[in-house]
């Protein structure tokens, strides 16, 4: 499903350049549980958000399902991330000025699908995750934990083939937290492909596969040998 080749990213400061991401070599099979992990600033979030889409300043080579993403205009590859892909942020990412109900609506918005049947999506969401008494209300009336289950809600309702998570049950109690990993687990027997980068080893026991950065580089792949960086 993924395949990425050498895929470096940089930042200009005032001495020169910063590396955060240096020749990474990843592919991951449809139906995988990937888990991302490392110390701070060893380069997961901005792995992530290559995969994701959501930062176009890299590198080197993505192919998603066969598709050159790093060919693409950020339209059509805005599009394609729209289509394919689910995100769940560590810092929420909900629209202010929308309800919990109309938040969770939107990547439904996207498709060209009937509003009631948009509706009974949304409602069934509600449902599972819990929040149907919190539907009416705004992001800023919401806990943190509760505005994390309305990102993760998001992130799941229009069964996207990939599921990418920062994070994702940093800000929820033990409890909610191992309700959240149990569901992704279910998501990925249905086949979802999930990329989580985590720092819990709990949350890394239900994937298959940990994958760990180091200073950017890719150190180790349970997938295979061990790597090294040189």
């Amino acid at each position: 499903m993924i395949q990425l080749k050498d895929i470096e990213r940089s930042y200009k400061t005032g001495t020169g350049q910063e590396w955060v991401l240096r020749r990474i070599q990843l592919q991951i099979a449809e139906g995988e549980f990937v888990t991302i992990m490392g110390p701070s600033g060893a380069g997961k979030s901005s792995l992530l958000n290559v995969l994701a889409m959501l930062d176009d300043q890299w590198e080197g080579e993505y192919w998603l399902k066969g598709e050159p993403v790093h060919k693409l205009g950020r339209k059509q590859r805005a599009d394609v991330a729209r289509r394919e892909i689910g995100m769940v942020f560590q810092s929420y990412h909900l629209l202010d000025d929308l309800t919990v109900a109309e938040n969770i609506d939107l990547p439904l918005s996207y498709k060209n699908m009937p509003r009631s049947e948009r509706q009974a999506m949304v409602a069934d969401t509600l449902d599972r995750f819990n929040i149907v008494g919190k539907k009416d209300l705004y992001p800023s009336q919401l806990s943190g934990g509760q505005q994390q289950l309305v990102g993760i809600a998001r992130a799941v309702i229009h069964k996207p083939a990939l599921l990418l998570a920062d994070e994702p049950t940093g800000n929820l109690h033990s409890g909610h937290a191992r309700e959240i990993m149990e569901m992704f687990r279910e998501l990925n027997g249905q086949g979802t492909t999930i990329v989580q980068v985590t720092h819990s080893d709990a949350n890394a026991a239900y994937g298959s596969r940990v994958i760990e950065l180091r200073d950017g580089w890719m150190v180790k792949d349970t997938a295979s040998a061990e790597v090294s960086a040189s």
